[in-house]
């Protein structure tokens, strides 16, 4: 079992960029790399995709800028 995986982190409305880069520095840090960022650009939302250490995604779920944390994977429609 791999101890890391790929994540969507979506922060709360009024989060900065300032504030997303000290949370994607720091999944950098634990291991992790970002890999998109949303919120720069075409603003499409505030967060970032990232492969994130199975230790350090619990300690980003329940910080109080993020709003939610999702697996990344392909999404279809018929």
């Amino acid at each position: 079992m791999s101890d890391t995986g790929k994540f969507i982190v979506v922060f709360k409305d009024g989060v900065t960029s300032a504030q997303i880069d000290k949370y994607a520095s720091e999944v950098n840090q634990a291991g992790g790399e970002v890999k998109d960022r949303f919120d720069q650009g075409a603003g499409i939302l505030n967060g970032f995709s990232a492969t994130i250490p199975a230790s350090f995604v619990s300690n980003l779920a329940g910080d109080e800028l993020i709003s939610y944390i999702e697996p990344d994977g392909v999404v279809t429609t018929q």
